[in-house]
């Protein structure tokens, strides 16, 4: 079936603001500026003032839910349904998960490459099925197995291209390395967090939107307190601010003031992540899951071939190859050869296919409502 405009719409605003997300954030990690006071020009190294940013992007969805449930009400026929109350706690401990996974990719991205970043970050469905397997008692498909498999060997590929070619980048090869298993570790909450929406926040039937800025709230309140004690908090050299502190706020305020560029960078971030958790949750309700997947697998592509042409980065042949394998991964455990035949005229019990797209997170995309960032 031909997509409408508003479908074809909808398809390129996720693809842009996904791949402008990352870029923005990466495009902020390159500026250099002097901070406050006599200090020298140094690299806009506040991976933490950068999440909360993002947070802020999300909370930002909560306000769009309340316009569009106000816009809905005012119709003769009301086609949302009413919020349904729930206990806005249920969503503190992904919240919790989300602020730390987040905050480690934002110190990774000072490390590695946007476009590594972002083929890495879909080693989540490993962690992904396994947690869901031990703790939700799911039975993963034989494709659903073969898929990990397969995501496991493109990370070994992409891992070999970040080793081969980091001494053409301004990272040292230790830094790519950290960079690279800190990614990594972050899927692992980011798993932890997709377990715990599918445990105790689905079942309540929260509006995806509503979800996201509730998590965004959270999110956005804890890390700008966290910020405080992270001033006073040595680092040594893991820090990238002069005064080698987990985070230095007043640093990264002094250093947008005398490059007004880091805030265009920052505002890209936090806007694009608020329009792409709108676009990827638009998707999957007006085509599908399948189709948010293929989207978000894209935007690796768009995001490597930028940074190709703005010099961020070098090309390496194993990028390629690994970028293949990871999305041959994430396609079989997606179950998208299902959707292949689409096209083909089927039988009307087959139609149970579509319903099957929509199934709960953990069993069939490979994103948490909010990790889009």
């Amino acid at each position: 079936m031909a997509w409408s405009r508003y479908q074809l719409g909808l398809a390129a605003l996720m693809l842009l603001t996904g791949s402008i997300n990352t870029l923005a954030a990466k495009w902020a990690d390159n500026f250099s500026a002097a901070g406050c006071g006599e200090t020298v020009e140094h690299s806009f190294q506040h991976p933490f003032l950068q999440a909360v940013g993002m947070f802020l992007g999300e909370f930002s969805c909560l306000w769009v839910f309340y316009l569009l449930m106000w816009r809905d009400q005012r119709r003769p026929e009301p086609s949302m349904a009413p919020a349904q109350p729930f206990n806005s706690l249920l969503f503190l401990p992904p919240a919790l998960c989300d602020m730390t996974g987040t905050s480690i990719m934002y110190v990774a991205l000072n490390m590695t490459s946007a476009s590594s970043f972002q083929m890495l970050r879909g080693s989540v469905i490993i962690f992904t099925g396994l947690l869901s397997v031990a703790f939700l008692g799911r039975k993963l498909e034989l494709n659903q197995w073969l898929g990990i498999f397969i995501t496991i060997v493109g990370l070994v590929v992409v891992g070999l291209a970040d080793l081969n070619s980091s001494h053409d980048q301004k990272h040292k090869l230790s830094e790519v390395i950290t960079g690279d298993l800190l990614i990594i570790m972050a899927q692992v909450i980011v798993a932890v967090q997709m377990v715990l929406e599918e445990k105790f926040v689905y079942k309540h039937d929260v509006h995806p939107l509503q979800a996201v800025g509730t998590e965004g709230f959270f999110g956005f309140i804890i890390l700008a307190l966290l910020l405080v004690p992270m001033y006073y908090i040595p680092a040594g050299g893991f820090s990238g601010n002069p005064r080698q502190t987990l985070e230095d706020a007043l640093d990264a305020f002094c250093q947008i003031g005398r490059r007004p560029l880091i805030a265009l960078a920052l505002l890209g971030n936090i806007s694009s992540i608020a329009f792409f958790n709108f676009a990827g949750i638009s998707v999957t309700k007006e085509i599908s899951a399948t189709t948010r997947m293929v989207l978000d697998s894209l935007r690796t592509l768009v995001i490597w071939a930028v940074s190709l042409a703005l010099g961020w980065e070098t090309f390496h042949g194993l990028q390629i190859l690994g970028f293949g394998v990871l999305l041959l991964g994430a396609a079989l455990y997606n179950g998208l050869y299902r959707s292949l035949p689409a096209c083909l005229p089927r039988r009307q019990e087959e139609s149970g296919a579509a319903a099957a797209e929509r199934e709960s997170l953990l069993h069939g995309e490979s994103t948490a409502i909010n990790s889009d960032s």
